[in-house]
């Protein structure tokens, strides 16, 4: 797998990432429910939000998948976010920056990835709302629109939790 890139603001990104005060909490049905209605309109195996730490991503919701997070250096979303909105990986086993990586060529044998930032209020670089199937698949621009969307969604239910702000 090539080297993960590194966004050259990423002690402000993480700071903004910490500031949410979200890592690490239980899950919540208000995200739940988004991810699972993007599952059911796109019928893809997995829907998650993902934020990016310096060491992991971590899933504040998932559907189709039962890990909690995965080691930053074999996730798609590091990617992604060095990206200037999203990033549509149709088949990865034939993208030099996925074809080895242990998701790919093993559980959840992933092919087909298509990831949107998700930003903090001052634009830093959070996570991504993203989408995993285990086949080849393209993403229409219209898919891209409504994916998005729905991150867009995830942003305003970010900024909208108890927990934002504190320390």
């Amino acid at each position: 797998m090539a080297r993960i890139p590194q966004l050259p603001h990423e002690a402000e990104r993480l700071q903004a990432l910490y500031d949410l005060n979200i890592l690490d909490t239980p899950a919540e049905e208000r995200f739940d429910a988004i991810t699972l209605k993007a599952q059911q309109e796109f019928k893809c195996k997995t829907v998650l939000i993902s934020l990016i730490t310096e060491n992991k991503q971590w899933f504040k919701s998932r559907q189709g998948l039962d890990k909690r997070e995965t080691p930053r250096n074999i996730s798609f979303c590091t990617y992604a976010i060095a990206e200037e909105q999203y990033l549509i990986v149709p088949d990865a086993r034939a993208d030099f920056r996925f074809r080895n990586n242990k998701l790919v060529i093993g559980e959840p044998f992933i092919r087909s990835y298509a990831g949107v930032i998700l930003y903090s209020e001052d634009g830093y670089e959070l996570g991504t709302f993203c989408l995993l199937h285990d086949e080849v698949r393209q993403y229409s621009d219209q898919d891209i629109n409504r994916i998005k969307h729905y991150a867009r969604i995830v942003e305003q239910e970010l900024r909208l939790s108890d927990n934002y702000g504190a320390r």
